[in-house]
């Protein structure tokens, strides 16, 4: 593919999104911030080196695990954990994987737990960043991440963990971590590693994470009558290591675990237990019976 065919294909898709872009609650229009955008961007762009770099077993195992690894640190603890408070742990741990699910290159923690704080409070209304009920598929599912009104952290709904320096410090360089996973790679593989290791793992948990602002509020089942549009997913909760059981989880945010019953695979449920089981986490807080069985 040329560099002019990229070219055209960028002016295309930028022309695409801001002549998409729905109005902001407020009334004012919302456009994404382009230049902000660009590492975004070429992080797409590196998986299409992969004609160039080849393929390997361990290239493909390296992408696998850094995306299993990944996957668990946004789901279990930039979700269920800085979001929600489901569970507790040491600072250390905290720190450790508050690095790690920043190396998935999804912004620091304080900005996704602040915005998925939000969505959760104004879930498929108006004010809702990532409505897909609202705004339509592609910017639920990109654009919102792209706009320049959702770069900045909304501080005043993490004020509990913004009281740690040492997240707010990965949160202000968010691009240390995803950098310094790509010099490892580099280091480990080569070119080889960077563009599996990193860009089509990296690429694949955006669009997995994604999916559930605009695939999980339109189809699947709903169990719970909640106040959103929000539906079970079993094929995307697979992807997302139990993300997908998203109406269980509207319905009840508090609970570390989202598949509410034992044949609702959640992986993240698992992971969580695991540690609990090694002293590393603890209080992970239940589905109570009567929650789960209420509102049907």
């Amino acid at each position: 593919m040329s560099v002019a065919v990229l070219r055209r294909l960028a002016a295309s898709l930028r022309a695409w999104f801001d002549g998409h872009a729905p109005a902001s609650a407020a009334g004012a229009p919302r456009r994404i911030d382009w230049l902000r955008q660009l590492p975004f961007i070429a992080i797409h762009a590196g998986c299409l080196l992969v004609p160039w770099v080849g393929v390997s077993a361990q290239a493909v195992a390296v992408a696998l695990a850094l995306y299993a690894l990944r996957m668990f640190a946004i789901t279990g603890f930039y979700h269920r954990y800085f979001a929600h408070q489901a569970f507790r742990t040491g600072r250390a741990l905290q720190f450790a994987f508050a690095l790690l699910g920043a190396s998935a290159a999804q912004r620091g923690p304080l900005w996704w737990a602040s915005h998925h704080r939000h969505h959760h409070v104004h879930a498929d209304e108006p004010a809702d960043s990532h409505s897909a009920l609202r705004h339509g598929f592609a910017w639920s599912h990109l654009g919102w991440f792209m706009a320049r009104e959702n770069f900045a952290v909304r501080s005043e709904l993490v004020r509990s963990w913004a009281r740690y320096p040492e997240l707010r410090f990965i949160d202000r360089w968010d691009a240390l971590a995803p950098l310094a996973l790509v010099a490892a790679l580099w280091a480990a593989g080569g070119a080889q590693f960077v563009v599996w290791g990193f860009c089509v793992s990296t690429v694949a948990l955006y669009h997995a994470t994604f999916s559930i602002n605009s695939l999980a509020h339109r189809y699947g089942s709903r169990r719970y009558a909640t106040r959103d549009a929000s539906r079970n997913n079993a094929w995307l909760a697979l992807l997302t290591f139990g993300e997908g059981w998203h109406n269980n989880h509207h319905h009840y945010p508090a609970a570390a675990r989202q598949g509410f019953y034992w044949w609702e695979i959640d992986l993240t449920w698992w992971g969580l237990r695991a540690l609990a089981a090694l002293g590393l986490v603890r209080d992970l807080k239940p589905v109570p019976a009567a929650v789960r069985e209420a509102r049907r």
